[in-house]
């Protein structure tokens, strides 16, 4: 498409640097209709939409991915055409049986990594075998996590303290470790928290502060290291989900689950597969200008 240079005069009274209106401003000339596309005012390339969604070429790794809410992310990556994914979790049969399933379904060189993440030694150790076996990291889910449905009064410093080592310092030790990766290769990469709804609210009747307070933490530790890393083009989001119908929810008792869903517009648990899209997004070129975002995917929930 043809451009034209167009200058810009400021009014006379404007309280403004003449130096900005100075600047030529190019815009695209319009076609033999007279129309001018809108994409094409904004944004210096077309391209496919679609195709910015895909992952070829590219290494995930995600925590707490051999099952629920983590398993589902990886299906939904794997689909985008990633070349390799590295399935973080302590239980070595759920992983490797994650594995196999994500080979078989979508060809992707899967491995297993048995790891605690409140090891930040071990942590470290699993991600330089990951770039060791599968060549790089591009992207990072971090959605390791505990939750205890106990009152504040009872709390033992054993059980607080194991729920913010686990959610909070290992969402800490994974993302530092896979950040001085990336930074060290150079090409950036997408680092997605998975926090929760607890983070932003208190999601009443339960007494989980243990939980809301670790999520809250994990929220602002993305903010804080989307503002840092942004010079190495790494980008750190957050998925805040709502009540989730997963094995983490599932221990507690059944009268929990009709009061959530009574509080939830939506009037139902959210199901794990509702999140891959998300994930998708954040991990992909699709979302290559967002950074330090915390997304509610809830029902509705916290609308209310």
């Amino acid at each position: 498409m043809a451009t034209v240079s167009v200058r810009i005069t400021p009014a006379k009274d404007a309280i403004v640097s003449q130096q900005v209106f100075d600047e030529c401003v190019t815009v695209p000339a319009s076609d033999a209709s007279g129309a001018v596309s809108p994409v094409a005012a904004s944004a210096g390339v077309r391209r496919n939409v679609l195709d910015m969604f895909s992952l070829d070429g590219k290494v995930a790794v995600i925590t707490a991915g051999a099952r629920g809410l983590g398993y589902s992310m990886a299906e939904g990556l794997c689909a985008a055409g990633l070349s390799g994914i590295a399935i973080i979790d302590l239980q070595c049969d759920l992983g490797e049986r994650a594995c196999e399933q994500l080979y078989l379904q979508f060809g992707v060189d899967a491995k297993f990594y048995r790891l605690d993440v409140r090891d930040d030694a071990a942590v470290q150790g699993a991600m330089d075998s990951v770039v060791r076996d599968l060549g790089r990291i591009d992207i990072v889910i971090l959605s390791a996590g505990v939750a205890d449905i106990v009152h504040a009064e009872e709390y033992s410093p054993e059980k607080f303290h194991r729920v913010i080592d686990i959610n909070l310092n290992g969402s800490f030790f994974c993302a530092q470790a896979a950040g001085k990766l990336m930074i060290a290769a150079g090409r950036g990469g997408s680092i997605i928290f998975v926090g929760s709804m607890s983070g932003s609210i208190v999601n009443w009747p339960n007494p989980q502060c243990a939980y809301n307070s670790s999520k809250a933490g994990v929220i602002h530790l993305m903010k804080s290291l989307s503002a840092e890393w942004a010079k190495h083009r790494i980008r750190c989001n957050s998925i805040s989900p709502g009540y989730m119908d997963t094995p983490l929810n599932t221990v507690f008792e059944e009268g929990y689950f009709h009061e959530w869903k009574s509080r939830t517009p939506m009037g139902r648990l959210g199901q794990p597969e509702e999140l891959a899209g998300c994930a998708l997004w954040l991990a992909s070129d699709a979302s290559s200008f967002c950074t330090g975002s915390d997304i509610l995917i809830d029902g509705g929930y916290t609308v209310l």
